[in-house]
């Protein structure tokens, strides 16, 4: 947290992938600093809040300011009426190290030459998978190797190392510590599990004179390099900080559409680059000698996904497509868009690409309807942006199988009903949209039978089967008859002309004639997607009840505050957050296809610049530079859920290069 606390579980100042981008584990909670000033006293800048209400010590008293300087959190706490020391936070791209770099300033008084000080690092320790806590026993302690100026620990033996290296000046004393009972409040305001032990191994102390550097490495990278730790220590840190400025200086030229510096002509634009960056990770490729259909793929750097939000979620198939154009296409990156395409295609099985990678990767879960239609929309997208045709070259095969099997029958009941060409799908117990919240045996918004926005992406993807079949001189006609009867049944399967909108799910359960007329975001999809599904007037209609029931500040609530199954809050444990999840709560990337409709409706770049202010705004409300998952869907519409979320980014970003003039 901002003042130093782990206020989450799922804080950590290295929490490392060990099978990337899967199974994080916890193996560096924090650091707490203590300042021995001479002949001033001793000034302790950490917080530690614990289960009997104590906040030992007190150390946000001392935090004097804080700044986002691009990517890196910097901290500046005021030691004296002319000292502060700096700690800035990076991590080496693609690996699992973290760096702490200390900088202490200083304005001596008349007729003073500068004295150190002491600096006390206290690291705290724990190897845990990042969903649950850790209990400490007196009996328990870690294994600590003193390697000179690395230390190599293990919670036991056999676990995996972290290692703690600073320079030649440090000393390093043991200490082997139990911490019992820190509190994590906002994990208890949501119903789990509010406190754990933590382990201090040790403790680094050091002197440090005024424009000094001090850099602490953790990591959990068993070939770290060798100048970490030595006479070159700081060196080496320099260069990593070079490194990273100038990865960071690279992400926004790509991204530049113009020569002029992108941070001073748009830092709204410059900051969301930077959040984009943050969720696209490598994902294992298939093997070459496993089967076509097999679903399985073994680990490799060669092809990307997006990790669909942070702290908690992995990649899931779903959200890696509806993000792409954002955090991809609209940054410049259309080689790693390229990798992502490829990727999923790879674990396609059954014409359906995963919709989750579990986090201990086991087999891709496939229960999603959607996720493979959204992938037909994103290369499409992709071919327009890059006019790579070579890669729907690579993946036609697999895409015309894909339609095969969902024209033929495939898992969860996914298929199309001949009598009008609609895509329906449902089984009991699963759910399948991206309305997919589940608690225990209660899926708590099934949809199952034929729903809206799933039949819009279904209408697209058979027209791009339809356009590329030609491209390649091939049959087209089962594509375009396809094609064609979705459209003759569309509007007039879903439009609900008593409400002026579209129904939410037609043929509810596979009963035909019965309709659910929740008045949902889902139909704003026919209209961005498909806008030839429907008249004029009907998109008007629709968008201005869209307007005027579900849209928020922060994006657009997942259910009318009219119907009786809203829910005005989003909290309390899982069970009724769960149930409330889709029921009303807030969702920050359905802003996407609300300004591709009122774009397509009005063309008012102005009003849409207006409608995007607060989510730009939130940028600096929650986790600092990025966008939340959710926010409560009654004012003040406090964000929630992962704080952090990839399609909020990715669609906030898109949109806003798409109302600049």
């Amino acid at each position: 947290s901002l003042v130093g606390a782990t206020t989450r579980s799922y804080h950590g100042l290295l929490v490392a992938a060990l099978r990337p981008p899967v199974e994080r584990d916890v193996l560096i909670t924090k650091i707490d600093e203590t300042i021995e000033l001479p002949g001033k006293g001793i000034l302790k800048l950490g917080v530690n809040e614990y289960r009997d209400g104590t906040i030992d010590p007190q150390g946000y008293s001392y935090l004097d300011t804080f700044s986002l300087e691009a990517d890196v959190p910097c901290f500046r706490y005021r030691l004296d009426e002319n000292m502060t020391l700096e700690k800035r936070v990076w991590m080496e791209y693609g690996q699992n190290t973290t760096y702490v770099q200390y900088v202490l300033s200083a304005m001596p008084a008349k007729g003073e030459r500068d004295a150190p000080l002491t600096l006390t690092l206290t690291p705290y320790c724990l190897y845990r998978n990042y969903h649950s806590t850790t209990r400490g026993d007196a009996n328990w302690h870690f294994l600590v190797e003193d390697q000179g100026n690395r230390c190599r620990i293990r919670a036991y033996e056999g676990a995996p190392a972290c290692f703690l290296v600073l320079g030649s000046s440090a000393h390093y004393t043991p200490t082997g510590n139990w911490f019992w009972g820190v509190k994590h409040r906002r994990d208890a305001e949501r119903g789990l599990p509010d406190s754990e032990d933590v382990y201090q191994p040790g403790t680094f102390r050091l002197q440090m004179t005024p424009g000094e550097r001090v850099t602490i490495v953790l990591s959990s990278e068993p070939q770290l390099q060798a100048e970490f730790g030595g006479s070159q220590h700081e060196v080496a840190v320099e260069k990593a900080w070079t490194r990273h400025q100038q990865r960071v200086q690279q992400l926004l030229a790509t991204a530049n559409q113009s020569k002029d510096s992108l941070p001073q002509r748009d830092p709204v634009l410059a900051r969301l680059i930077l959040a984009a960056d943050q969720f696209i990770v490598a994902r294992p490729a298939r093997a070459r000698d496993s089967q076509p259909d097999s679903g399985q793929g073994h680990l490799s750097t060669e092809l990307k996904t997006v990790i669909a939000g942070y702290p908690w979620f992995t990649d899931w198939g779903r959200d890696s497509m509806i993000s792409l154009p954002g955090l991809l296409l609209g940054t410049g990156r259309y080689d790693e868009a390229r990798a992502l395409l490829k990727a999923f295609a790879s674990y396609t099985h059954g014409g359906l690409i995963p919709n989750r990678f579990p986090d201990s990767g086991e087999a891709p879960e496939y229960n999603t309807i959607d996720a493979t239609l959204w992938l037909f929309y994103v290369l499409d997208r992709y071919i327009a942006t890059t006019g790579d045709w070579s890669l729907l070259n690579e993946l036609f095969l697999t895409l015309s199988s894909s339609v095969d099997w969902h024209v033929e029958g495939t898992s969860y009941g996914i298929g199309v009903d001949p009598a009008d060409g609609l895509l329906r799908g449902g089984t009991p117990g699963v759910q399948l949209t991206w309305m997919d919240a589940r608690v225990g045996d209660w899926v708590v918004t099934p949809r199952h039978g034929k729903p809206v926005e799933v039949n819009a992406l279904w209408y697209y993807a058979l027209t791009c089967m339809e356009s590329w079949a030609g491209r390649f001189s091939l049959d087209a006609s089962r594509f375009s008859q396809l094609r064609s009867k979705v459209r003759e049944h569309f509007a007039r399967r879903f439009w609900y002309d008593a409400g002026g909108y579209l129904y939410d799910v037609v043929d509810v359960e596979g009963i035909a004639g019965q309709h659910d007329a929740s008045l949902r975001p889902n139909q704003l999809f026919a209209a961005s997607l498909t806008p030839s599904l429907l008249t004029g007037e009907q998109m008007r209609s629709m968008l201005q009840k869209v307007t005027e029931t579900l849209l928020t500040p922060l994006g657009l609530r997942s259910l009318s505050p009219d119907d009786p199954s809203y829910c005005k809050h989003f909290d309390g444990n899982q069970q009724q957050r769960d149930g409330a999840y889709h029921r009303g709560t807030v969702w920050q990337w359905l802003i996407g296809p609300y300004v591709d409709v009122h774009l397509s409706v009005y063309n008012d770049r102005a009003a849409l610049r207006s409608v995007l202010q607060p989510l730009v705004q939130h940028l600096w409300d929650a986790c600092l530079g990025t966008i939340s998952e959710v926010a409560e869907p009654e004012p003040p519409f406090t964000p929630a859920g992962c704080y952090a979320q990839a399609w909020s980014v990715a669609e906030v970003l898109r949109c806003w290069r798409s109302v600049q003039v």
